[in-house]
């Protein structure tokens, strides 16, 4: 899987892309939302607005819409255990 960050004028925009399946960030996406997940601190989550996952499976793309910086979100993503399973 590849993953691409951008900043965007509304916040961060991540692209997924090669072996990505849809649901995983979608399961990713709602354990961030509830609080299932311990890889970003709460300051960062507390500037999130909005999270929003689009695309389809091979190409997925999550917005992230607030006052975050590009290196927070890849930090975050770094830790998340969804997206960086062994298999």
């Amino acid at each position: 899987m590849n993953k691409n960050v951008f900043k965007t004028d509304e916040g961060v925009k991540i692209s997924f892309t090669g072996e990505v399946q849809k649901q995983n960030i979608v399961k990713m996406v709602e354990n961030c939302a509830t609080g299932q997940c311990e890889c970003m601190s709460d300051e960062t989550k507390a500037k999130i607005s909005n999270m929003e996952v689009s695309g389809v499976d091979g190409e997925v793309n999550l917005n992230l819409i607030g006052d975050i910086s590009k290196e927070e979100i890849e930090a975050a993503l770094d830790k998340s255990t969804v997206i960086n399973e062994k298999k």
